[in-house]
């Protein structure tokens, strides 16, 4: 039940900060930009999921530029979750896809932690 809690707390959290364009808006890197800080070789196609992944990987972003989290760290973020949306996010089995969204979520509510420790509009109540 806490679990459930969270994500919806991470929900909540992400609604209330808006939620930023693929192509960048007021002053946010676009996802293409944000991809390439850790120099991948070819950028992900995150299909359906590209949003979600680009607020995830803005969110961890912000930490980064403000020095919760280290580019090395970022860039290990981004690619675990890489790595797993080429083995599950894309398989058509149901259960592996459920795999994808529960490791996601879990990668969701990191980013919006380390946000919320460097962001004071993610604190303010």
């Amino acid at each position: 039940m806490r679990g459930l809690w969270a994500i919806g707390a991470a929900a909540l959290l992400a609604g209330c900060v808006g939620t930023p364009s693929l192509n960048g808006s007021f002053g946010a890197p676009s996802f293409a930009a944000l991809q390439q800080i850790c120099s991948p070789a070819t950028p992900v196609d995150y299909g359906n999921d590209a949003q979600s992944v680009y607020t995830t990987f803005y969110d961890a972003y912000v930490a980064n530029r403000r020095g919760k989290v280290s580019t090395a760290d970022y860039c290990a973020f981004q690619s675990a979750i890489a790595q797993q949306y080429t083995t599950l996010g894309t398989s058509s089995d149901p259960q592996a896809r459920n795999q994808w969204v529960a490791f996601f979520l879990d990668q969701r509510a990191k980013a919006i932690s380390w946000r919320a420790a460097v962001d004071p509009t993610l604190r303010s109540g």
